[in-house]
C-alpha cells in the first residue's frame, strides 16, 4: 500500500515521528493509502520554509509569479481526468461534479495569474505642491491556508492562487479525509515552477497542525474554511497574536418559492442545491420556505424527484448522488433525521442508509411540517436533507429565512421582479440568487457570508482576495 509524504522546504518528508493516516473510499470503503501525519514540530519546520522563502518570491515582478500560476492552470486542465478520478474516490462526489470542480481550480489559477499583471496601487491627490502621493501593494507574508474535506481542489486553489499572485508564501493544511487530491495539487505546483518553500504541504490533525498554525508568532494570515465551532477556536488563537484571519464557516441557507413560481423550475433548483454533491457543501439548500397556496405541489414534485435520484459509487455511469464522506458524517445526517422526527416534523422519503457494502450511502430525505426553531431548520446538518417550511406571504418568508444564526447564501424563486429585488435588498446572506439554487458562484465576485457564516471582514475570491493577502503601504514623495 502506498505511502505518501508531506512536503516541506522543498522535500517530500514523512512525518518525525512515523505516523500516518489511512485514507478511505467512501463509496466502497477500500484504502486508498496512507499519508504522513504532520507533528507540531514538522508544522513549525514548514512556517520557517515559508518565511526563509518570502524575500525572494515577494520580490518577484508580478508577471513572473503569473507565469507559475498560468503554467499550473494549464497542467490542472491537461491532469484534468486524473485528478477528477482520484477526488472522487476519496471525497466521494460524483465524476460530473468533481470534474467541474477540477476545471473550476483550472480556471482560479488563470483568473490570479492575469492578477500579477494587474494588482497595484493607487496615485492620489496630494495636498502640497511638487508631491507624488501613491499607494502600492505588497504581499502580506507566511499564510495558512486550512481547507475542508467537501471541495478538495477548488477551496485550495481560491486560497493558494490569490495568496501566491500576491507574494506570499503557504502553509497548507488539507483535510485529513481527502489528502490525496491536495498531494496532487502541490505536485502541480511544483511542476509548474514553484520554487522550495513557497508552498509547504502538511497534512494532520487539527491538534498537532492546525494548532500550531494559529498560535504562531510567524504567520501573518490564517485563510480558513470549515465548521463555525473551529473556526471560533482558531480565531481566539490568531487573535492573541493579531493575525489577520479569514474566516468562512457554516450555512443554513433556504431556497423561496412565491405563489407565481414555476414549480419544475423550483424542484429543479431545490434538488440541485440540496441534493448535489451530496448537500456537502457550504451553501447547500437545507431549508425550502413556500407559500402556502404552492406548497403541496411543489413539495409533492420533490419528494417525487427526490425519489427518483440515482445514488451510488460517484465513478459509475448514470449516478447523480455520491455517499456521505465518511461513516461520521452518515451517522450524523441519521441522527438529524432522528432528531426531526422526534421534533414533530414529518418524514417524506428517505432518511435511511442504502445498504452497499461497505459505502457511506444515504437516500436523498425530505422533510414537511418543518418549523422554523426546529434544530433540523436551524442547526448545518451537511447533508441530503431538505425541510419544507411553508410561509403565509412574501413577508413571511423572508421573515423565516432570515431567522436562522447563519448568513451564507439564499435564493428565491419567482417570476415578481418586484419582489426578487425586496429579497435582495432585505435578505440577510452574503450571496443571494434569483432563480438559482444556493449553491454555485462566480469566481470573479466576491464570496462570504454573514452572521455565524463567518468572521464578517474579509470576502474571498476575485479582486475582493488581494484586500486579505496583501498590505497597504501609502508612499509621500516630495519633488520640488
Amino acid at each position: 500500500m502506498s505511502i505518501f509524504k508531506n512536503y516541506i522546504a522543498g522535500e517530500w518528508v514523512g512525518a518525525s515521528d512515523g505516523k500516518t493516516i489511512e485514507n478511505i473510499n467512501p463509496a466502497t470503503g477500500e484504502v486508498i493509502g496512507y499519508f504522513a501525519s504532520a507533528t507540531a514540530e514538522d508544522t513549525k519546520r514548514a512556517i520557517a520554509a515559508a518565511k526563509e522563502a518570502l524575500p525572494k518570491w515577494a520580490a518577484l515582478p508580478g508577471p513572473s509569479r503569473a507565469a507559475v500560476l498560468d503554467k499550473a492552470g494549464q497542467l490542472i486542465a491537461a491532469r484534468a481526468d486524473e485528478l477528477a478520478e482520484t477526488l472522487t474516490r476519496e471525497e466521494g462526489k460524483t465524476l460530473a461534479e468533481a470534474k467541474a470542480e477540477v476545471m473550476r481550480a483550472r480556471d482560479i489559477f488563470k483568473y490570479y495569474a492575469g492578477e500579477g499583471f494587474r494588482a497595484g496601487g493607487d496615485v492620489i491627490p496630494a495636498n502640497t505642491p511638487d508631491t507624488l502621493l501613491f499607494t502600492k501593494r505588497e504581499a502580506l507574508g507566511v499564510i495558512a491556508v486550512i481547507t475542508p474535506w467537501n471541495f478538495p481542489i477548488a477551496i485550495p486553489a481560491w486560497k493558494i492562487a490569490p495568496a501566491l499572485a500576491y507574494g506570499n508564501t503557504v502553509v497548507f493544511k488539507p483535510a485529513s479525509l481527502v489528502p490525496h487530491t491536495a498531494l496532487k495539487l502541490v505536485e502541480i505546483l511544483i511542476e509548474a515552477g514553484l520554487p522550495p518553500g513557497v508552498i509547504n504541504l502538511v497534512v494532520g490533525s487539527g491538534s498537532a497542525v492546525g494548532n500550531t498554525l494559529a498560535e504562531s508568532k510567524e504567520i501573518a494570515g490564517l485563510s480558513f474554511t470549515g465548521s463555525y465551532a473551529v473556526g471560533v477556536k482558531i480565531y481566539e488563537k490568531t487573535a492573541r497574536n493579531l493575525v489577520r484571519t479569514q474566516l468562512e464557516m457554516g450555512g443554513k441557507n433556504p431556497t423561496i418559492v412565491l405563489n407565481d413560481a414555476n414549480i419544475p423550475l423550483a424542484v429543479d433548483i431545490a434538488v440541485r442545491g440540496g441534493f448535489g454533491l451530496t448537500g456537502q457543501a457550504c451553501t447547500a439548500t437545507s431549508r425550502v420556505i413556500v407559500e402556502e397556496k404552492v406548497a403541496d405541489a411543489f413539495t409533492q414534485a420533490l419528494v417525487e424527484a427526490a425519489r427518483n435520484l440515482k445514488v451510488g459509487n460517484g465513478l459509475e455511469s448514470g449516478v447523480q448522488m455520491g455517499p456521505a464522506v465518511s461513516a461520521e458524517q452518515l451517522q450524523t445526517d441519521l441522527e438529524y433525521v432522528g432528531i426531526g422526527k422526534g421534533e414533530g416534523a414529518k418524514l417524506l422519503v428517505g432518511g435511511e442508509p442504502i445498504p452497499a457494502g461497505a459505502g457511506f450511502f444515504i437516500r436523498p430525505t425530505v422533510f414537511e411540517d418543518v418549523e422554523p426553531g426546529m434544530r433540523i431548520a436551524q442547526e448545518e446538518i451537511f447533508g441530503p436533507v431538505i425541510g419544507v417550511i411553508r410561509a403565509k406571504d412574501f413577508d413571511d418568508a423572508v421573515a423565516k429565512a432570515n431567522g436562522i444564526g447563519f448568513g451564507l447564501s439564499a435564493s428565491i424563486v419567482t417570476n415578481d421582479l418586484n419582489k426578487a429585488m425586496r429579497f435582495a435588498d432585505r435578505i440577510e446572506a452574503g450571496v443571494v440568487k434569483v432563480n438559482e439554487p444556493t449553491t454555485g458562484v462566480a469566481l470573479q465576485a466576491p464570496f462570504g457570508g454573514f452572521k455565524g457564516s463567518s468572521a464578517n471582514t474579509f470576502k474571498e475570491q476575485g479582486r475582493a482576495a488581494m484586500e486579505f493577502y496583501t498590505r497597504t503601504k501609502t508612499v509621500y514623495v516630495k519633488y520640488g
